[in-house]
């Protein structure tokens, strides 16, 4: 069976960022630095082109591509949380050395990659067909940055 990588472009910092990354989420290692064959736009002969990484068991190659290639919001990765402390452990991570937040659980780290920080127990309210809580909800949610669950919950149960 095929396996899906998720391969984030950068420039001239793949190592650096699969550390970064690796180092935010558990159970994650860097498993291999692969060295371009030939020159490229990006990386010359020799220097490193692509990091193999995992992410709590997920496959992700981040490529030294070179410049001029930025993430937008079209794609974004997602973590969903069991908890408040989960959200905070990954948004603070995430953020750390220069990432901006954004709005509704959304940051962007310091390598312009699109995260969302989410509890799951979001999408179970919106699977309820509860839609009064889920539209209570919801729009508490609008208005914050770093999602807070136990206002989200309050705004669900009409509090």
């Amino acid at each position: 069976m095929s396996t899906f990588v998720t391969c984030l472009w950068l420039n001239g910092q793949a190592e650096e960022a699969a550390e970064f990354y690796c180092s935010v989420f558990p159970n994650s290692r860097v498993i291999a630095v692969d060295e371009s064959p030939v020159d490229t736009p990006g990386p010359k002969a020799g220097e490193v082109l692509t990091v193999e990484f995992e992410l709590d068991g997920r496959a992700f190659l981040a490529l030294n591509g070179g410049p001029g290639v930025e993430y937008t919001d079209a794609i974004s990765l997602e973590i969903r949380c069991a908890d408040q402390a989960e959200i905070n452990h990954y948004w603070d991570g995430l953020l750390a050395g220069g990432g901006r937040e954004v709005q509704c659980g959304w940051l962007i780290d310091r390598y312009g990659v699109r995260w969302q920080v989410a509890p799951e127990w979001l999408y179970e309210l919106w699977r309820s067909g509860d839609q009064a809580a889920t539209a209570r909800a919801f729009t508490v949610m609008m208005d914050m940055v770093r999602l807070d669950v136990a206002a989200l919950e309050a705004a669900a149960r009409g509090v």
